[in-house]
Formats: C-alpha cells, structure tokens, sequence
C-alpha cells in the first residue's frame, strides 16, 4: 500500500518544493499546475503518492488516515489541533503570524478591559475564542472564509483574526496589525497510528525531510 503525502495548494507548494527535491522525491510533473485537474500525482518512488488539497485541509486527511504524511501549517494545526496528527519537524517553510487587525483610524481605541464581548471575523474561531478569552472577553466570531479585511469597514465586525505575511493586504485596506497571537511556519505532520504500524517507512520519510533539512540550514 502506497504511502500518501498531503500538500497545499498555493503559495506553500511552491515553497516546500526544494525539500522535496531534497528528500528525493520527484512527483509527476503537472503536480505544481494550478491548472491541472489531478489532484493525486505518482512519484518517482512506486511506494509514495502526493495528493494536492486546500491548505486548511491538510491536517483534517492527515488526522483521518486519508494520508499518512503532510506539510502543514502551523495556523492549521493550532486551529483543530487534531490529537491523531504528530508534527515532527519545523520545515522552516510558509512563515507568518496570526494576527488581530483593525481599522487604522481605530487603532488604539479598542480597550478590552472594558468590555464583556466583542465581534470578530476569521476564519479561525478557535485560536480567535482562546485568545480573547485569555483576556476576558468573550468572542462572537463571524466565520470568513476570505476577504477578511472588508468586514470592520462594512460593520461586519470590530476587529478580524488572520494570517498576514507581509501586511500589504492589510495596509491596502486600510487596517493595521494590533496584536500578534502566535508566529507560525510550516511542519511536516504524520498519523499517529500510520507511524505506529508503519515505523520503518514513516521514520524513513521523516528522516530524509530532516536530512534535506539540515542540507538546506548548512547552504
């Protein structure tokens, strides 16, 4: 049975692409193609498939057996921090952080210690109830899956929870960053149960990943 490697979609696939060549692992070429409507790939090793899904989407196939390895977010992982999924390695790929944003003009004026509640988009409504609550407040949470900076100018919300990179698209839609939760970047994930009954191949693959690893810190 062949074993099964999760990626994402985007920005990341094209970022995890040297460790792959490192870890020597070739898929089939249309892989990287956006445009290509496979979404599962061959190798050049018979005894590895690559599946090519949605970024958030990565740890819930991992968790479910669906594949046994995965390159995955570290927003993802905090958000439904699935006990089934393992994450040995820090790629060092995909870094980011969670960020709290709001208008630019109310930066500063937003005083949680005074309120009891407060709205607030994302499309990560755990990481976003947990933080708030930290601080006493509790969370209503509009569920965005994208456009995220239009809802505080449009009364959809105060504040919205994401991931920012850079902050231009933040910039451009007239928000700033006001609080960091965590910085993330991506890991290499594995079934538990997978690793458990598969050791040999699992801990092959996540050691040629570290190996590609430590080749890549060293250049």
């Amino acid at each position: 049975m062949s074993i099964v490697l999760a990626l994402p979609k985007g920005r990341i696939l094209d970022e995890c692409a040297p460790l792959l060549a490192g870890a020597g692992i070739n898929p089939a070429p249309d892989y990287a193609d956006e445009h290509s409507r496979r979404l599962r790939f061959p190798t050049n090793h018979p005894g590895l498939d690559v599946i090519r899904v949605r970024s958030f989407d990565v740890a819930t196939f991992v968790a479910f057996g669906a594949a046994e390895i995965g390159i995955c977010g570290g927003d993802v992982l905090m958000e439904f921090d699935y006990p089934e999924v393992y994450a040995p390695l820090d790629l060092d790929i995909g870094h980011c952080r969670i960020s709290v944003a709001e208008p630019k003009d109310a930066a500063g004026l937003t005083k949680l210690s005074e309120l009891s509640s407060i709205r607030v988009a994302s499309k990560y409504p755990n990481v976003t109830r947990k933080h708030f609550a930290s601080r006493g407040v509790q969370a209503e949470i509009v569920a965005l899956n994208g456009s995220m900076e239009l809802a505080p100018g449009l009364g959809l919300s105060r504040l919205i929870v994401d991931l920012v990179q850079t902050g231009s698209t933040l910039k451009a839609n007239g928000l700033v960053e006001t609080d960091i939760i965590a910085k993330v970047s991506s890991r290499l994930i594995v079934n538990r149960i997978a690793f458990k009954t598969r050791p040999d191949e699992i801990g092959a693959w996540i050691e040629r990943f570290r190996a590609a690893l430590i080749r890549k810190c060293a250049a």
